[in-house]
């Protein structure tokens, strides 16, 4: 499975930004899309996830000012940022989880995107 995002960029403090990420491949059902997103010198942390039933889920700082929605295309998903703050300079990784379910057990793969960069400045 690959996974194709876009849409990072230089944006001033409250500007917004959509990412979009598009995935590819080996794809039987994927579970849930999202975004993640790593700052200098840290982990890399969940921005927001959407599941295929449609439900969300946001860090609590990001709550109220970014969106997750899935595409019309089949396995897309975008993100609207608005309201971008310098604290969410960082660079944005779109995820895909693929769950195969047994009698006996169920595997998960995870699948990452490149990454884009997002940098909000005065």
């Amino acid at each position: 499975v690959q996974l194709q995002a876009s849409g990072g960029g230089l944006v001033q403090p409250g500007g917004s930004l959509r990412l979009s990420c598009a995935a590819s491949g080996s794809i039987v059902s994927l579970n849930a899309m999202g975004w993640y997103r790593r700052f200098p010198g840290k982990q890399r942390e969940l921005v927001a996830t959407i599941t295929s039933g449609g439900s969300t889920n946001y860090a609590d700082s990001v709550k109220g000012r970014f969106t997750i929605s899935r595409g019309n295309a089949e396995n897309t998903v975008y993100l609207q940022m608005n309201s971008l703050k310098p604290d969410d300079t960082a660079v944005y990784y779109c995820n895909a989880r693929q769950a195969f379910y047994y009698t006996d057990r169920v595997d998960e793969y995870d699948y990452w995107g490149q990454g884009t960069e997002v940098t909000v400045f005065s």
